[in-house]
Protein backbone atom coordinates (compact mmCIF):
# COMPACT_ATOMS: atom_id res chain seq x y z
CA UNK A 1 0.00 0.00 0.00
CA UNK A 2 1.39 3.41 -0.91
CA UNK A 3 1.58 6.39 1.40
CA UNK A 4 -0.89 8.17 -0.88
CA UNK A 5 -3.37 5.32 -0.51
CA UNK A 6 -3.00 5.44 3.27
CA UNK A 7 -3.78 9.18 3.30
CA UNK A 8 -6.86 8.58 1.17
CA UNK A 9 -8.04 5.80 3.50
CA UNK A 10 -7.50 8.05 6.49
CA UNK A 11 -9.68 10.72 4.88
CA UNK A 12 -12.44 8.19 4.23
CA UNK A 13 -12.17 6.89 7.79
CA UNK A 14 -12.42 10.40 9.23
CA UNK A 15 -15.44 11.24 7.06
CA UNK A 16 -17.42 8.26 8.30
CA UNK A 17 -15.95 8.20 11.81
CA UNK A 18 -16.32 11.83 12.84
CA UNK A 19 -19.72 12.19 11.19
CA UNK A 20 -20.83 9.03 12.96
CA UNK A 21 -19.59 10.30 16.32
CA UNK A 22 -21.45 13.58 15.78
CA UNK A 23 -24.63 11.73 14.86
CA UNK A 24 -24.34 9.44 17.87
CA UNK A 25 -23.93 12.42 20.21
CA UNK A 26 -26.76 14.39 18.56
CA UNK A 27 -29.18 11.47 18.51
CA UNK A 28 -28.22 10.62 22.09
CA UNK A 29 -28.89 14.15 23.33
CA UNK A 30 -32.25 14.26 21.59
CA UNK A 31 -33.08 10.74 22.74
CA UNK A 32 -32.65 11.68 26.37
CA UNK A 33 -34.96 14.66 25.94
CA UNK A 34 -37.46 12.57 23.99
CA UNK A 35 -37.49 9.86 26.66
CA UNK A 36 -38.40 12.43 29.29
CA UNK A 37 -41.30 13.70 27.22
CA UNK A 38 -42.58 10.21 26.40
CA UNK A 39 -42.39 9.18 30.07
CA UNK A 40 -44.90 11.94 30.82
CA UNK A 41 -47.04 11.57 27.68
CA UNK A 42 -46.54 8.40 25.59
CA UNK A 43 -48.78 9.75 22.83
CA UNK A 44 -46.05 12.23 21.85
CA UNK A 45 -43.68 9.39 20.85
CA UNK A 46 -43.99 9.88 17.07
CA UNK A 47 -43.63 13.65 17.28
CA UNK A 48 -40.42 13.49 19.31
CA UNK A 49 -39.00 10.50 17.42
CA UNK A 50 -38.93 12.51 14.19
CA UNK A 51 -36.94 15.25 15.92
CA UNK A 52 -34.58 12.73 17.48
CA UNK A 53 -33.78 11.10 14.14
CA UNK A 54 -32.67 14.26 12.31
CA UNK A 55 -29.08 14.34 13.65
CA UNK A 56 -28.56 10.79 12.32
CA UNK A 57 -28.30 12.01 8.74
CA UNK A 58 -24.75 13.31 9.13
CA UNK A 59 -23.51 9.80 9.85
CA UNK A 60 -25.14 8.65 6.63
CA UNK A 61 -23.58 11.53 4.70
CA UNK A 62 -20.14 10.64 6.10
CA UNK A 63 -20.66 7.03 5.03
CA UNK A 64 -21.57 8.21 1.52
CA UNK A 65 -18.42 10.36 1.24
CA UNK A 66 -16.22 7.52 2.51
CA UNK A 67 -17.83 5.12 0.04
CA UNK A 68 -17.25 7.54 -2.85
CA UNK A 69 -13.62 8.05 -1.82
CA UNK A 70 -13.12 4.27 -1.79
CA UNK A 71 -14.77 4.05 -5.21
CA UNK A 72 -12.32 6.67 -6.42
CA UNK A 73 -9.52 4.40 -5.19
CA UNK A 74 -11.14 1.46 -7.02
CA UNK A 75 -10.92 -0.77 -3.97
CA UNK A 76 -14.13 -2.60 -4.86
CA UNK A 77 -13.20 -3.58 -8.39
CA UNK A 78 -9.71 -4.97 -8.09
CA UNK A 79 -9.97 -7.82 -5.64
CA UNK A 80 -7.14 -8.32 -3.16
CA UNK A 81 -4.77 -6.23 -5.27
CA UNK A 82 -7.01 -3.15 -5.02
CA UNK A 83 -5.24 -1.95 -1.89
CA UNK A 84 -1.99 -1.83 -3.84
CA UNK A 85 -3.28 0.57 -6.49
CA UNK A 86 -0.72 3.28 -6.91
CA UNK A 87 -1.82 6.74 -5.92
CA UNK A 88 0.69 9.47 -5.31
CA UNK A 89 1.12 11.13 -1.95
CA UNK A 90 -0.31 14.30 -3.48
CA UNK A 91 -3.33 12.38 -4.76
CA UNK A 92 -3.86 10.71 -1.39
CA UNK A 93 -3.59 14.02 0.41
CA UNK A 94 -6.07 15.46 -2.07
CA UNK A 95 -8.65 12.78 -1.26
CA UNK A 96 -7.88 13.20 2.45
CA UNK A 97 -8.54 16.94 2.17
CA UNK A 98 -11.69 16.32 0.12
CA UNK A 99 -13.11 14.20 2.96
CA UNK A 100 -12.42 16.79 5.67
CA UNK A 101 -15.44 19.07 5.05
CA UNK A 102 -17.79 16.15 5.69
CA UNK A 103 -15.74 14.87 8.61
CA UNK A 104 -15.63 18.20 10.45
CA UNK A 105 -18.96 19.55 9.21
CA UNK A 106 -20.71 16.28 10.01
CA UNK A 107 -19.26 16.10 13.51
CA UNK A 108 -20.16 19.64 14.50
CA UNK A 109 -23.49 20.00 12.71
CA UNK A 110 -24.84 16.73 14.13
CA UNK A 111 -23.99 17.73 17.69
CA UNK A 112 -25.56 21.16 17.28
CA UNK A 113 -28.54 19.71 15.47
CA UNK A 114 -29.06 17.39 18.43
CA UNK A 115 -29.10 20.39 20.75
CA UNK A 116 -31.65 22.19 18.57
CA UNK A 117 -33.69 18.99 18.41
CA UNK A 118 -33.75 18.96 22.23
CA UNK A 119 -35.25 22.43 22.20
CA UNK A 120 -37.79 21.29 19.59
CA UNK A 121 -38.66 18.31 21.79
CA UNK A 122 -39.21 20.69 24.73
CA UNK A 123 -41.49 22.73 22.46
CA UNK A 124 -43.49 19.60 21.59
CA UNK A 125 -43.76 18.75 25.30
CA UNK A 126 -45.50 22.04 26.01
CA UNK A 127 -47.22 22.73 22.71
CA UNK A 128 -47.54 19.61 20.51
CA UNK A 129 -49.31 21.56 17.79
CA UNK A 130 -46.06 23.50 17.21
CA UNK A 131 -44.03 20.43 16.15
CA UNK A 132 -43.52 21.82 12.63
CA UNK A 133 -41.68 24.84 14.05
CA UNK A 134 -39.35 22.55 16.00
CA UNK A 135 -38.72 20.56 12.82
CA UNK A 136 -37.90 23.71 10.84
CA UNK A 137 -35.45 24.93 13.49
CA UNK A 138 -33.76 21.54 13.57
CA UNK A 139 -33.68 21.22 9.77
CA UNK A 140 -31.93 24.59 9.43
CA UNK A 141 -28.78 23.06 10.93
CA UNK A 142 -29.02 20.28 8.31
CA UNK A 143 -28.29 22.89 5.63
CA UNK A 144 -24.66 23.04 6.70
CA UNK A 145 -24.30 19.28 6.74
CA UNK A 146 -25.61 19.22 3.17
CA UNK A 147 -23.14 21.92 2.14
CA UNK A 148 -20.29 19.88 3.68
CA UNK A 149 -21.55 16.78 1.85
CA UNK A 150 -21.66 18.57 -1.50
CA UNK A 151 -18.21 20.09 -1.08
CA UNK A 152 -16.69 16.73 -0.18
CA UNK A 153 -18.42 14.90 -3.04
CA UNK A 154 -17.35 17.52 -5.57
CA UNK A 155 -13.80 17.60 -4.22
CA UNK A 156 -13.48 13.82 -4.38
CA UNK A 157 -14.70 13.59 -7.97
CA UNK A 158 -13.79 16.79 -9.79
CA UNK A 159 -10.00 16.66 -9.78
CA UNK A 160 -8.06 13.75 -11.18
CA UNK A 161 -6.37 12.56 -7.99
CA UNK A 162 -3.65 10.15 -8.99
Amino acid sequence: MTLGTMWAFLGAALAVGLSGVGSAVGVGLAGRAASGVVSEDPEKFTKVLILQLLPATQGLYGFAVAFLALLKLDVFGGGADALYNTISVTGGLGIFAACLPMAIGGLLSAIHQGKVACAGIALVAKRPEEQSKGLIFTAMVETYAIIALLVSVLAVFLPNWS
